[in-house]
């Protein structure tokens, strides 16, 4: 038996069209160029010849013919006579290739390089497997649903890959059927058992993100950016944005008219309400946002700690708070501050004010606009805070600030 026929092992070269055909070739050399070594202690004139397509595998042997009595090397040398044995017209000095007969090996050398060459093809398509879903981590896919298991839904992709979607990556109102289409995003890729493991999520922010540059073609292109997102899966979303060209409104933008943008989001996260928020560097200004649709009266910020002191009106206490506090969690998660609601107490809520334009006669207007511009707009918004604090937010001097106090001081005074 000149060669021999190696379909069985060879079938995972046609399951496996995705891998690269110089690199399977190779593999099979290999392991046939080890079963060669074991056998004569070098492969080095031997060819290894592969037909992957048809599933044949030939061993040439070369070596040179030399006068009888002249064989140094009988790995690398024939002596003539044995030559002429198998074709007359030898003559010194040329190469004589034969083909080497499997069952020189013995079954159980033939046998375990099959095993071994099925086990190297496997490993193969294991990395282009993970390599695949390595550069795809964040993009979102479409997979069929072929198993819903209490804990995870096995699905598959268009090449027949196994994906995972756990439970805590799926929204809590999510429900599968077997054959069904799901979009997710890639995860990441685990391995188990020296067996890659894709795992996916609906509950990602990435997702969102993801979703959103599909329906909002400024965000593909680069004129919006999304700074940050944070979620309560299925119940609710905040989503900051900011736009490079002043032209465009990012929230309108991804909102779209009469939110056709932002519906098909919404069906696809199976009504998670999404806040679209303008992202600022101004601080004040983006809890304020954050806390939509809560109206905020005034807050206190303690820098240092990181904490914001948050004050309303009765009937917006719970708007801020959200069902089941979700509404503060992500204004907290998104500013990075931690934000405590306070009720306006109903003295607080009747206590005379006065808005600053009304001081234009004794302050100068350019003050009052610096006081404005970091949300002190009336008297008792000025007087709630430190010179300190006012020192250190505003770009007023220390004396200024101490003269408008004064003034501010001595109308409620007068008024009491």
């Amino acid at each position: 038996m000149a060669s021999i026929n190696l379909i069985d092992a060879f079938q995972d070269f046609k399951e496996a069209e995705n891998l690269d055909r110089p690199t399977l070739m190779k593999v099979v050399e290999d392991v046939f160029k080890t079963l060669l070594r074991k056998k004569y202690g070098s492969d080095d004139n031997f060819d290894v010849i592969v037909n992957a397509e048809k599933g044949d595998l030939e061993i040439i042997r070369r070596r040179l013919i030399v006068d009888d009595g002249e064989v140094i090397d009988p790995l690398a040398e024939v002596a003539y006579s044995d030559a002429v044995k198998i074709e007359p017209d030898f003559e010194v000095g040329e190469e004589l290739y034969e083909e080497v007969d499997m069952v020189d090996f013995g079954r159980r050398a033939i046998l375990a390089a099959k095993q071994t060459l099925a086990s190297r093809i496997s490993d193969l398509k294991k990395n282009v497997l993970v390599k695949k879903y390595e550069t795809r981590i964040g993009e979102i896919i479409s997979a069929e649903v072929y198993q819903v298991w209490k804990k995870e839904v096995l699905l598959v992709d268009d090449e027949e890959n196994e994906l995972i979607l756990p439970k805590s990556e799926q929204i809590p109102q999510d429900y599968f059927k077997k054959g069904e289409s799901v979009r997710a995003v890639v995860e990441r890729v685990d391995m188990k058992n020296n067996t890659p493991v894709i795992i996916l999520s609906r509950t990602s922010p990435l997702f969102l993100a993801k979703l959103l540059e599909i329906e909002v073609p400024e965000i593909f292109d680069g004129l919006i950016s999304i700074k940050k997102i944070v979620r309560e899966p299925g119940e609710r979303a905040k989503v900051a944005v900011e736009s490079y060209d002043d032209r465009i409104d990012p929230v309108g933008a991804c909102v779209g008219m009469k939110g056709s943008r932002i519906h098909g989001i919404v069906r696809e996260l199976k009504n998670e309400n999404i806040d679209v928020i303008n992202y600022t560097t101004n601080l004040q200004l983006l809890i304020q946002r954050s806390l939509t649709p809560a109206k905020i009266s005034y807050m206190k910020l303690d820098d240092a700690k990181k904490q914001a002191d948050v004050y309303l009106k009765a009937d917006q206490v719970s708007l801020a708070i959200g069902r089941r506090g979700v509404n503060i969690k992500l204004a907290c998660e998104i500013t990075g501050y931690e934000i405590d609601v306070f009720r306006e107490d109903e003295e607080q809520e009747e206590q005379f004010d006065i808005d600053l334009e009304e001081f234009g006669d004794e302050i100068e207007q350019w003050i009052i606009d610096e006081f404005k511009r970091v949300g002190c707009d009336t008297a008792q918004s000025v007087l709630s805070l430190t010179d300190a604090e006012l020192e250190r937010r505003t770009d007023l001097e220390k004396e200024t600030i101490q003269e408008v106090r004064k003034v501010l001081q001595a109308e409620f005074d007068r008024e009491d």
